[in-house]
């Protein structure tokens, strides 16, 4: 009997122990603490902003805040001091000597009002999708900093364009900010094809022969090319440095036969083919008809080219193929 009266009070003063322990940290957990770090929004810093666990007077003001997107410090007394009128007491700072505050803002960037220019541009004088129409200001405006609730972009409500000169006056709304006035040029551009290196007459185009830019719209011009796929494979008509754009008048089938290179020349008619030298007068591609000298007869023809190094000269009447003689 007296054993089980031992056991009985040892696990009620086990039990005890442990409920004043977690009795213990849930105050320690319930202490006001002051915070190192804090961001903050709107014009006023609040006991809560600074303190865990301020309990009923968390809300109550007590600093002016930082300025939108700034960053300043407190000193751990002052906190303490502010607070103590507003019976917040045991105050923990720990090692706390300065809290850092950090206004909260959301940024209005310059980019969000070239967009909002450009797509009033493209909207109001036809200037094509408003990705493809490249704003600059004669001074480039600030970032415009605004509460982080604060709804909205800017928005363009006065425009004037005048394509010729491409200059732009344009007043731009923004949220609970003054009206914004600015200047600068616009154009419309178009991604085209452009060299990434010089090359020479008759170089047949390859995939890293070619980029694509973005230039003026102006400036290209309506046989520009705008895809590498419809260059590569062809030649260039006439050397061209870095950078040109490239336009269909600048390309042509790659020349498989070439001036004054010796070529296999080949006389059809019905039932009869015939093949003698020759040398090219003039160079071309295939399917091109060009001028080649007979090595037997010394004779020019003309005929198409079929491949490299062959031409084809064809003929109705057989007796003008039969009257030839066989290449040796």
């Amino acid at each position: 009997m007296m054993r089980k009266l031992i056991v009985a009070i040892a696990a009620l003063l086990t039990f005890s122990a442990g409920a004043a322990a977690q009795q213990v940290a849930a105050l320690e957990q319930a202490r006001p603490t002051l915070k190192a770090e804090v961001v903050v929004t709107g014009d006023l810093v609040r006991i809560g902003d600074l303190v865990d666990n301020a309990g009923i007077v968390a809300s109550v003001p007590i600093f002016r805040s930082p300025d939108l997107g700034s960053t300043g410090s407190v000193p751990a007394e002052a906190v303490i001091e502010a607070v103590r009128a507003h019976a917040l007491v045991g105050l923990d700072p720990g090692n706390v000597r300065d809290v850092v505050v950090t206004r909260a803002t959301r940024t209005i960037n310059t980019d969000e009002i070239k967009q909002s220019i450009a797509a009033a541009l493209a909207a109001q004088y036809a200037l094509g999708p408003a990705e493809d129409v490249t704003v600059t200001f004669d001074r480039m405006p600030r970032p415009i900093l605004v509460e982080p609730s604060v709804k909205g972009g800017p928005r363009v409500v006065r425009l004037n364009y005048d394509a010729g000169s491409t200059r732009f006056y344009a007043s731009v709304d923004l949220p609970r900010q003054r009206a914004l006035w600015v200047t600068g040029h616009a154009q419309p551009m178009a991604a085209v094809v452009t060299l990434a290196h010089p090359v020479a007459r008759g170089d047949v185009l390859k995939q890293a022969d070619l980029t694509i830019e973005r230039r003026p719209r102006r400036q290209t011009g309506r046989d520009v090319i705008t895809d590498r796929e419809q260059a590569i494979g062809l030649a260039t008509r006439n050397s061209l440095q870095t950078g040109s754009v490239l336009r269909a008048v600048d390309l042509m089938k790659p020349e498989v036969v070439r001036r004054n290179e010796g070529v296999t020349l080949i006389y059809q008619a019905p039932g009869i083919s015939l093949t003698v030298r020759g040398k090219a007068a003039t160079s071309g591609a295939v399917g091109d008809m060009i001028s080649v000298r007979n090595e037997q007869s010394k004779r020019t023809v003309q005929g198409v080219v079929s491949g490299p190094g062959r031409v084809v000269v064809s003929t109705h009447a057989p007796r003008l193929a039969a009257s030839l003689a066989p290449a040796r």
